[in-house]
């Protein structure tokens, strides 16, 4: 037999040490160092156990194996999962793991107690193998011999596609071209594409602000602008840009102190527009300042305005100094105006509080005070600390408080309290035009009463002065200069009013009348020449005449040619003005009518030929003659007219004199 020389040739040739060696795998982890413990796991036990040649029989397996054409050592890691092993390697693993082993030796094991499996078992492993032991897998592999399966690996997620690659300087020409074209809609789009595929250039910022600033959108202009600069300080051009579009925004301030950083330093034509702008500004509020009309800070801030860009709103700061002129102006075109300012901010911001005390103030020049405290009260609301707020409301509170304590002493009668307290309201507000004329044509009736008519005359010219248009203020002047004496001046005042406003209601009465007074002061004065007012009583006029007769008696005044006519006009103003008929026809000037004008002729008793519409007699002024206090008469060949007046002036209870004295109540006319 040839075998057993095969063998006896194979033992010659290795030694158990040989073929231990060949039959342990080498370990892909470094040795141990001898430090660490010399324990080892229970799957490494087994398989040292299983590959050291401690018996015949291993050895004997060991030269029968050495016939077999594959080699019992391995280049594969042992943590290397059986399913990533070729096949022959995870049946080599398997054959060794589960083959029986018949001479235990205690010595093959490890001094170290064989660890001790759990009797309790995890639940299996969801679409894993079950292992029938109910022992941890050794190496990789089940009890039976089965592979456990690896880890489920996510392929990782497909990158996202690239967006196709933007050619910035591509997007920059086509801008440009756009630009050229004034299509800067498209030009922004393009400049936009741009700075997307290149946030960090300075060029595509500052071309994107060139074209906004074009499309009237400078602040988003400016933005662009700003972001060019923190990319490229101190670039010339970009600055330039800056200084430009702060100008046209409403800011020369901040556009000069950008020019000042520009290197080489801005041409003084660069700075003009931003130069001129400020001026201007400042113009504006120094009229405001020192100057008492507005119109000059109006000419300065449209001066300003023109340096705006197009579709830029007006700022703010200007806007209110804009509404402080029109209240300067104080004429009611403009006193709409500074209301007009005040809205145009509140529309935007209704709480702001400057705006608010603005219209306040327009609405208290217009005299509506109610709603002037109420917006000056929203103010502090607003702004507590709010200091104009605060001034404005205790200005209209007193004013009120002051015109209401003289409405009250003019209606008790007490006219020299009613001058005092109006003199008291005229200093609290020196300013306001509307409230103040109307103060003082209140006081001009106060000062008629006390028969100052001088003073009253003063007031109501400065009333005029400060509202041309305040017709009340006229017709009390007017009256005045009746009440004084001058007719004439009265006369020509009622006709400017009615030729003015001729639908203004009771002025052509009122033009009658004092033309009929006019007649009157053309005649014999009776009250003068007795020396007694016109309200004057029987005993009055009774001892005036008798004191007056016995001075200018002719037999006391031998040598005085002209004292026979004096004696003559005492006695005759004494014959009327004793008679109560006589003295209201003389009153009312019915004496001075031609019985003509009245009359298409003479005859017997009645009205016969009375006629209404000729002689140019005022139909109304007819039937006051024939009202209450006297009737017809008869017996001497026509009818006999009594009038029924307050006195000698057709306003009768206003001061003309009759004897209606002490009137209560406000004369008509009267400003509240």
């Amino acid at each position: 037999m040839v075998l057993p020389n095969i063998f006896k040739a194979s033992a010659k040739k290795k030694d158990p040490e040989t073929t231990v060696q060949h039959n342990i795998r080498p370990s892909a982890s470094p040795p141990r160092s001898p430090s660490r413990s010399p324990k080892k796991s229970s799957t490494q036990s087994i398989a040292d156990r299983n590959l050291r040649p401690s018996s015949p029989r291993h050895q004997k397996g060991s030269t029968r194996s050495s016939r077999s054409p594959r080699k019992l050592t391995s280049d594969y890691p042992r943590d290397t999962h059986p399913l990533n092993l070729p096949p022959e390697e995870r049946e080599r693993r398997r054959s060794a793991f589960s083959a029986p082993n018949d001479s235990y030796d205690p010595m093959d094991l490890d001094q170290e107690a064989p660890a001790v499996v759990s009797p309790a078992s995890p639940p299996p492993t969801p679409g894993g193998f079950s292992n029938s032991n109910d022992a941890e897998p050794l190496d990789g592999l089940n009890g039976n011999g089965s592979p456990i399966p690896p880890p489920h690996r996510i392929p990782p997620e497909a990158p996202p596609p690239s967006k196709p690659t933007v050619d910035a300087e591509a997007c920059k020409a086509a801008g440009n071209k756009f630009f050229k074209m004034k299509d800067y809609d498209k030009a922004i789009r393009e400049y936009s594409k741009a700075i997307e595929a290149d946030p960090g250039s300075p060029t595509y910022l500052s071309n994107r602000s060139a074209a906004l600033i074009s499309a009237n959108r400078h602040e988003e202009a400016l933005e662009d602008a700003k972001k060019a600069d923190e990319l490229e300080p101190g670039n010339a051009k970009v600055l330039h840009r800056i200084a430009r579009i702060y100008n046209m925004l409403g800011r020369p301030s901040e556009a000069l102190d950008v020019y000042a950083q520009i290197q080489p330093p801005a041409t003084a034509k660069d700075k003009a527009a931003a130069v001129a702008m400020k001026s201007h500004i400042k113009q504006a509020e120094d009229a405001l300042r020192e100057g008492t009309t507005g119109s000059m800070a109006i000419h300065a801030l449209d001066l300003a305005e023109r340096g705006l860009g197009a579709g830029v709103e007006r700022p703010r700061k200007w806007t209110l100094m804009r509404g402080e002129a029109y209240l300067k102006m104080g004429n009611v075109n403009s006193l709409g105006d500074a209301q007009s300012m005040a809205m145009s901010i509140l529309r935007n911001n209704n709480q702001d509080p400057e705006a608010l005390v603005l219209r306040g103030r327009a609405l208290y020049a217009q005299g509506d005070n109610d709603k002037a405290l109420q917006h000056f009260r929203k103010a502090l609301s607003c702004d507590p600390d709010f200091k104009d707020a605060v001034k404005y409301l205790r200005m209209v509170q007193k004013l009120d408080r002051m015109k209401e304590e003289g409405n009250a002493a003019f209606k008790a009668g007490r006219y020299k309290d009613a001058v005092d307290l109006y003199g008291q309201a005229l200093e609290i507000d020196p300013l306001n035009k509307g409230t103040n004329s109307k103060i003082l044509q209140n006081r001009a009736m106060a000062l008629i009463k006390l028969k100052d008519y001088k003073s009253a005359i003063a007031d109501c010219a400065k009333a005029i002065t400060l509202d041309p248009t305040y017709l009340k203020a006229r017709k009390t002047k007017a009256r005045a200069l009746g009440e004084s004496g001058n007719w004439d001046e009265a006369v020509r005042e009622y006709k400017s009013i009615a030729e003015s406003n001729p639908g203004e209601p009771g002025i052509a009465k009122e033009v009658r009348n004092a033309e009929l007074e006019l007649k009157k002061s053309k005649r014999k004065d009776y009250y003068k020449i007795l020396g007694v007012e016109k309200d004057a009583g029987e005993n009055e006029i009774r001892k005036a005449y008798r004191k007056l007769a016995i001075v200018h008696h002719p037999d006391k005044n031998p040598d005085d040619d002209e004292a026979a006519d004096r004696f003559k006009d005492i006695g005759e103003a004494y014959e009327t003005l004793n008679d109560s008929q006589k003295r209201a026809r003389y009153d009312s000037g019915e004496d001075l009518i031609d019985p003509s004008e009245m009359f298409g002729g003479g005859g017997g008793g009645g009205m016969g030929g009375f006629n209404m519409g000729g002689g140019g007699i005022d139909p109304e002024m007819l039937f006051n003659m024939m009202g209450s206090g006297g009737g017809m008469g008869g017996g001497r060949g026509g009818p006999t007219f009594t009038f029924s007046t307050g006195g000698g002036s057709p306003f009768g209870g206003m001061g003309g004199g009759g004897r209606q004295r002490g009137g209560s109540g406000f004369p008509p006319g009267f400003s509240f």
